[in-house]
């Protein structure tokens, strides 16, 4: 009887195939991944055959069915694959890692085409979410390419602390008063892409949703990030008021991830809750906050204040704002409604990033 499992090197996936014979397992070979591929493996019928399915799909691959040996699970028979929704020729997937405030290595996935100019010319879009231990390997997503690779751009997936890349001990190094070493990883992907020439200030934007509106709302309040390294920003159903996250809505079960406010740890608190460092003297790049007002989850009033800060501060023309009334913590309530909230944070970052931004009265949103 065969046995798979996955592993991570640097987010690089590995399948082990293990033996079980006479009462215990052995290793009997290992199989490391392509950069950008998310493949997994399960046995065709664990009792009888080693044979076993693979399927696998990455940034520029849809989602693909194959059959393969255990003896050879590199020598898979493609059987399915869901259509690919954009065209991903000369599309390449890279990785790198960028050396944190504390040296600590991160790693991320750049993806764009081929003969990129390392002149900080291309528009890059930076996501990240670091936390609760959620994992951000490679995944085909026909949005992405549709509306951001397709036009020469580039995308970069950062796997910083918080996350469960490296197991727990990745998530716990960026918990409750250590939650700053997510922002430090998140900032040092930024200076990395910038300093590789891949892209430059104000053509790197960076986005992120719950968790990672934290992140992306600390992108924007901490001196050394803002304008320093985006040119603009998306912040999408966001924690943003840590003072009084745990009185609305499910903020009470995130206090093993943050802290408690109540008590001591509003100390550290306050120093990743983007609301409370907003400042008038601060020039801040371009953003987009968007909600829902039936979010179950994060409530909205966490984007509403913050939004509702930025105008009495004088920073209306950079501060655009949509809530949609329906939707829940997904942001929309149908596949019309995520087009909509998709293309909305697309041709915000096309305009702002790629020099096609228009000119708007910005106000907050009934």
């Amino acid at each position: 009887m065969i046995s798979t499992h996955r592993l991570s090197s640097l987010v690089l996936t590995e399948s082990r195939s293990s033996r079980y014979a006479d009462g215990a397992f052995s290793l009997e070979r290992s199989l490391k991944g392509e950069v950008g591929l998310s493949p997994s493996f399960s046995a065709v019928d664990a009792e009888t055959s080693d044979d076993l399915w693979r399927t696998s799909d990455g940034y520029t691959q849809p989602t693909t069915l194959s059959l393969a040996a255990a003896s050879s699970p590199d020598a898979a028979e493609a059987l399915k694959a869901l259509p690919a929704f954009y065209d991903a020729r000369g599309v390449t997937t890279q990785q790198f890692t960028a050396a944190s405030a504390d040296g600590t290595a991160v790693p991320y996935f750049l993806v764009s085409k081929e003969g990129l100019p390392l002149d900080g010319s291309t528009p890059t879009l930076l996501y990240g979410y670091g936390g609760f231990e959620i994992s951000l390997t490679p995944s085909y997503s026909a949005g992405i390419g549709a509306a951001w690779l397709e036009k020469g751009h580039a995308y970069v997936q950062a796997n910083i602390r918080g996350g469960g890349e490296y197991g727990p001990r990745w998530h716990q190094a960026a918990l409750k008063e250590k939650r700053s070493k997510a922002y430090e990883d998140f900032e040092a992907v930024a200076r990395d892409l910038i300093s590789r020439g891949v892209t430059s200030p104000a053509k790197l934007g960076c986005q992120g949703g719950s968790n990672g509106g934290l992140l992306t709302g600390n992108m924007l309040a901490r001196p050394t990030a803002g304008s320093t390294l985006f040119g603009a920003i998306v912040c999408q159903v966001p924690l943003l008021d840590m003072r009084r996250f745990h009185k609305l809505l499910a903020g009470a079960s995130w206090m093993g991830e943050y802290g408690d406010p109540d008590t001591d740890d509003w100390s550290f608190l306050q120093r990743y809750s983007p609301y409370h460092n907003l400042d008038e003297a601060t020039a801040y790049p371009p953003i987009l906050v968007t909600t829902s007002t039936r979010d179950d989850r994060v409530h909205p009033g966490h984007a509403r204040k913050l939004v509702s800060k930025l105008l009495d501060l004088g920073k209306g023309p950079s501060t655009f704002y949509y809530e949609n009334i329906e939707g829940g913590h997904g942001g929309a309530a149908n596949n019309k409604q995520r087009a909509f909230m998709s293309t909305l944070a697309y041709s915000f970052l096309e305009q702002t990033l790629a020099g096609k931004r228009k000119s708007r009265r910005v106000a907050l949103a009934p």
